[in-house]
């Protein structure tokens, strides 16, 4: 195919300038005044180029992606309110530290606010929730390089989404036998040095300490290495908790948060309550570790993070500026164990609980539990688990994953919108299968996900569809607000199939707990994609869980 030179010189200095950036994948919302680019990028070898029409499934693909290799990845629409359409996606790779790249074609200027078709107002449209925002103007300079190359800086220095809108004026789809720009050459941007921490008055607070506890929220696989780990969780003064989307599973770490603090008489969360906290790792997920410790705040608060320290409950005292193993690896050697029990005590408090969960986890009714329970007994190794939000990631947090197990999920703004976008791009992002487990309402609400062309035959989904939003049931208070089942259950009787049939996704569907045993082990090794509908009984599963931690009282 002969690569298509664009005729604009602004589309021809962009093209270089994601070359020069080595932004190499390219999700493409199909359109018309985005063309000069969509043909530069999708002709030249350079770029591997994605189509995905619904622009809302697009920026989630392309989250997906970066989210699974790490480096920025693009996203290409025409102007209008195609844009907006990727604003969810913009607000989860911003709290998430993604680097994902908008890029919007755009009417000239002096078209805004004449009355023109497909028109808005496109310039800092997502400048609440982007690192950096380049509105280019219609003239290529160095003044709209410079915007570029900032912009792309920002997205891998800052992590997170950038916005650059590019103004074209028509005729759109001519194009030109060489490229007619010539070189700029900028100055390189160089970043502001990073001080380092205050490390003397660090091990002064520290050793001073008895409860330190390390609450991990997600984390990237493989990023802490498993010997430092080791060494942190051996010392008697602290206790480590993991989130499931921590990726730091150990045996000596509480791997369900929620059942260790939800069975706690008000003076043993006294006594659990830190004296020193330490987090590291994106948004926690625990609402029981969350208001534990904005009910007994610890003396001290360090979060460290190379970027931001968000205030989550309330008594955050420093912020180290680092990435973790980085402060762990400098810290510890210097740090010995002290006379303290608090780590082993609550890590035995921890397996006793665990004893009892077994006893009740034998005599599970069918529900969501239960279905949880089999879905975990039977994952195939090696694999990367997405999980959709609501009550999917909640009922996950229950369970200890397998420790090749990869776990992610959507937590920069914990939205359903676009679960299963985002798993089917992580899926082309890296090689290992990929399983998402989701809810109905968030499968239902996502299911453009699945006009999409780019699946790997490995993976899978394992859609749990218990009729309605299953987490309003869980929430205290919900049930009893006025047409609860039309406004916040949103109950129905849909099913994926006919969604399988048209997409073509192979389907299998279950709704007992016998079925879903003999056929989990093998599913698996389905060819193709393939969807596994699993129906749940709409109200009992509120009930099981409830007696599921009165169990463990």
């Amino acid at each position: 195919m002969k690569v298509f030179i664009p005729e604009i010189p602004l589309a021809q200095r962009l093209i270089e300038q994601c070359k020069i950036a080595q932004i190499r994948h390219i999700v493409v919302s199909p359109g018309s005044r985005n063309a000069p680019l969509t043909l530069g990028f999708s002709t030249d070898p350079f770029f591997s180029c994605y189509s995905i029409v619904d622009e809302r499934c697009a920026a989630f693909f392309a989250l997906g992606m970066a989210q699974q290799m790490r480096e920025p990845v693009a996203v290409l629409c025409t102007s209008g309110s195609a844009l907006l359409n990727y604003y969810p996606a913009v607000a989860e790779a911003f709290y998430s530290q993604i680097p994902l790249v908008v890029i919007s074609a755009d009417r000239p200027l002096s078209k805004i606010d004449i009355g023109d078709g497909q028109t808005i107002r496109q310039r800092n449209v997502f400048a609440q929730h982007t690192v950096f925002d380049a509105n280019l103007t219609e003239i290529d300079g160095v003044e709209n390089t410079q915007l570029m190359q900032a912009a792309f800086q920002a997205s891998v220095s800052q992590r997170g989404p950038i916005h650059i809108n590019i103004p074209f004026e028509e005729p759109l789809y001519g194009s030109v036998d060489k490229m007619t720009i010539g070189p700029i050459n900028l100055p390189t941007i160089t970043a502001e040095p990073i001080p380092s921490p205050d490390w003397d008055a660090l091990q002064s607070i520290w050793s001073q300490k008895t409860k330190i506890m390390v609450l991990v929220g997600t984390y990237f696989p493989g990023d802490f290495p498993a010997e430092l780990f080791n060494r942190l969780v051996s010392l008697p003064q602290v206790l480590v908790l993991t989130e499931v989307t921590a990726n730091l599973p150990h045996v000596h770490t509480i791997a369900s948060i929620d059942t260790l603090i939800t069975p706690l008489s008000t003076d043993e969360q006294a006594e659990i309550a830190p004296d020193l906290l330490i987090t590291f790792g994106g948004m926690v997920v625990s609402k029981r570790i969350k208001a534990l410790l904005r009910k007994y705040k610890p003396a001290a608060h360090w979060h460290i993070d190379p970027l931001r320290a968000y205030d989550t409950f309330g008594c955050l005292t420093q912020h180290i500026v680092c990435e973790a193993p980085v402060f762990f690896n400098y810290f510890l050697p210097e740090t010995p164990a002290t006379d303290s029990q608090y780590g082993p005590l609550w890590q035995t408090y921890y397996e006793n609980l665990l004893l009892k969960r077994v006893v009740f986890m034998n005599q599970l009714p069918y529900s969501d539990l239960a279905v949880f329970q089999e879905i975990v007994t039977y994952l195939p190794r090696q694999i990367q688990l997405q999980i959709g939000n609501s009550s999917a990631i909640r009922y996950a947090q229950l369970f200890a994953i397998d420790k090749s197990h990869q776990v992610f999920c959507n937590r920069g703004t914990s939205g359903i919108d676009g679960s299963s976008s985002t798993a089917l791009g992580a899926a082309v992002g890296q090689e290992v299968p990929v399983v998402l487990i989701t809810g109905d309402i968030s499968f239902f609400y996502d299911s453009n996900a699945l006009w999409n062309q780019y699946v790997p035959a490995t993976t899978k989904i394992i859609l749990i569809n218990n009729g309605g939003g299953g987490i309003f049931r869980i929430l205290p208070g919900a049930q009893e607000t006025p047409a609860f089942h039309q406004y916040f259950e949103t109950r129905h009787q849909l099913t994926a199939k006919p969604l399988c049939e048209l997409y073509g996704w192979k389907y299998d569907h279950t709704s007992n707990l016998e079925e879903l045993t003999q056929l989990l082990p093998n599913w698996f090794n389905t060819d193709g994609p393939a969807l596994l509908e699993i129906f749940t009984p709409t109200e009992v599963n509120d009930a099981v869980l409830k007696d599921y931690f009165k169990a463990l009282s």
